[in-house]
């Protein structure tokens, strides 16, 4: 009987940390998806700003970007050939020093055509809240349209404007013909939405800040 009631309690717990969790999830949904309308458009749409920022994906042993960023960049770089943006910040991760998802981003888009001035990298961009808050406190970039997958973006777009940039949003939905990663994707965003507004409640560092850089603000004195 004692076994029974304990059982009985545990799952009435567990139930009860279920529901709060799904509570805090939808809490947390909710807001991105607030804090992003109004400012998520197109290529053709979009408006003007100085830089666009690619987030970083995942990059093959051999170099190159994954269908997935690499479809990322393309949008990049239809931005910059319909001169929507003068520059792009290619922030991803480069934690080992064999893994290099900034160096591959500007190796692609160097190789479709942007000149290689007009692209920044920046190496500590280690998750979505670590690029937005290094673009505004080390790159300086006061507004800037986000680049990345439709699923992704409207954390993105939330989690920039939250740190003080004037973040607009073009998402990639090519991708979308691959069901199962895109899917598998679109599903961690529940939890990445939990992780977000940790990070804006707690409103911590970026694992690494580093000092102040003039690149992107260099890129743009060309002209």
């Amino acid at each position: 009987m004692r076994m029974r009631v304990r059982l009985t309690r545990l799952f009435k717990l567990g139930l009860a940390a279920a529901v709060v969790g799904a509570l805090l999830t939808a809490e947390s949904s909710m807001w991105l998806r607030t804090a992003a309308n109004g400012h998520i458009y197109t290529v053709a749409t979009v408006p003007a700003a100085p830089v666009a920022m690619v987030l970083g994906a995942q990059v093959y042993d051999d170099g190159t970007p994954s269908p997935f960023l690499e479809a990322r960049l393309e949008l990049a770089r239809q931005l910059y050939a319909a001169g929507k943006v003068k520059a792009i910040l290619v922030s991803g991760d480069h934690m080992d020093w064999g893994y290099d998802e900034p160096g591959s981003m500007w190796l692609w888009l160097n190789s479709h055509g942007v000149p290689a001035g007009r692209i920044i990298e920046d190496h500590a961009g280690f998750d979505t809240y670590d690029s937005c808050a290094r673009a505004k406190r080390v790159f300086g970039v006061d507004q800037m349209i986000i680049v990345t997958q439709a699923f992704h973006l409207e954390r993105a777009v939330a989690l920039c404007r939250h740190l003080g940039v004037d973040a607009s949003g073009v998402g990639d939905t090519t991708m979308a013909k691959f069901r199962g990663p895109w899917l598998k994707a679109s599903m961690r965003e529940y939890g990445a939405a939990d992780k977000a507004a940790f990070d804006v409640l707690t409103g911590r560092d970026p694992v690494f800040l580093g000092r102040r850089e003039t690149s992107v603000q260099d890129a743009l004195n060309q002209g």
